[in-house]
């Protein structure tokens, strides 16, 4: 291609996470068809997530409203079946946006945010799948709500806003060992009755599945290092 991208290479690599994915799955006793890859295009040209698109993926992750809106409206023309999950932190101001542009998102972490977001789909009477996000490593540069807080703001999420949560999802800090990340969020989630769990990327995707994960987030061992 002209652009220097090799679409070859990138079916390769999404072929490749898939057969890893359903290998982990299937070494616990889970089926495959029980983990969904969200492949993760941020800051990834519209030409860089064709090839993707092309081998027949339909569901994508990106971080920033603003960047997505410069891309996915075109692809989601082209392509049928597209499930967009925003899974960075989302700014109140870009909630009117982002509910009108994705179908997910994995990054509630305030009332604030929360109220915003129940409102804007009154006003559209559009449903999105709607997770929680959990700070399981107690960071205070991320965002996502603390472990001791979860109970209490899951349930003032159902209770107020009439929240159907779809499932939790977690980022474990990046010097740490993820398992205990995972089993964090997951004993969160069964004790609330939440059945989704987002966790697991690039780094540790195969280890998050075992552990339970419904959802993967995988950019770069799909479309490469981001430059």
């Amino acid at each position: 291609m002209s652009d220097g991208i090799d679409p070859n290479s990138t079916q390769r690599a999404l072929s490749s996470v898939v057969q890893k994915i359903a290998t982990a799955a299937r070494s616990v006793g889970r089926s495959p068809s029980d983990v969904e890859l969200i492949a993760v295009t941020k800051t990834f040209a519209a030409t860089k997530i064709l090839p993707a698109l092309e081998a027949g993926h339909r569901v994508f992750g990106e971080n920033r409203v603003q960047e997505s809106l410069h891309k996915w409206p075109e692809l989601k023309e082209q392509f049928s079946n597209l499930e967009l999950h925003l899974i960075g932190p989302l700014q109140t101001n870009k909630v009117r946006d982002a509910v009108e542009l994705f179908d997910s998102i994995q990054t509630v972490d305030r009332m604030k945010l929360a109220r915003k977001l129940a409102d804007e789909m009154t006003a559209r009477d559009k449903h999105l799948k709607l997770f929680i996000q959990i700070n399981t490593g107690s960071e205070p540069q991320k965002t996502g709500v603390l472990p001791a807080e979860a109970d209490d703001f899951i349930a003032s999420c159902r209770r107020d806003f009439e929240f159907d949560i779809t499932g939790l999802m977690c980022i474990p800090p990046f010097e740490e060992e993820a398992l205990p990340h995972f089993s964090l969020l997951k004993d969160i989630a069964e004790r609330n009755g939440i059945c989704g769990l987002s966790m697991g990327m690039s780094s540790d995707y195969e280890v998050a599945v075992r552990a339970g994960a419904t959802h993967v987030r995988v950019g770069s061992a799909i479309f490469g290092a981001r430059g």
